[in-house]
């Protein structure tokens, strides 16, 4: 195993559109997981454009990361509401929905939950 790896994005291992054009998921493999960059587009809507393909009421996956740039509501099945926005860290649990705040897109870095993001149901 190299001491130095550098990936760029722009060259991932997949990309992973999300539905209507609002965005894109592209995950880099690494020894220790997938990593991704998304980004949500102005528009975009968690229960619009991830839910018919991961086929679940809200999302099921978990999120650590960081927020490159853009806004982004998070509303937990439970009620409870949060935003996130450029510089901060992510940390959220299963059940949600969220969308795009504003008219530039929302870009996010995540080392956890999106392995399995926006891969359709059974793949």
């Amino acid at each position: 195993m190299a001491g130095i790896v550098s990936r760029n994005f722009d060259s991932a291992d997949e990309t992973r559109p999300f539905e209507e054009g609002k965005g894109r998921l592209d995950l880099i493999t690494t020894d220790r997981g997938p990593v991704g960059r998304a980004v949500f587009e102005p528009g975009w809507q968690w229960s619009k454009h991830i839910k018919p393909i991961a086929g679940t009421d809200s999302c099921q996956a978990a999120h650590t990361g960081y927020v490159v740039s853009g806004r982004m509501k998070i509303t937990m099945d439970d009620g409870e509401t949060g935003e996130i926005g450029p510089g901060d860290f992510m940390d959220i649990k299963p059940g949600h929905d969220a969308w795009v705040l504003g008219d530039e897109p929302c870009v996010a870095l995540d080392w956890v939950g999106f392995g399995d993001y926006a891969k359709p149901a059974g793949s």
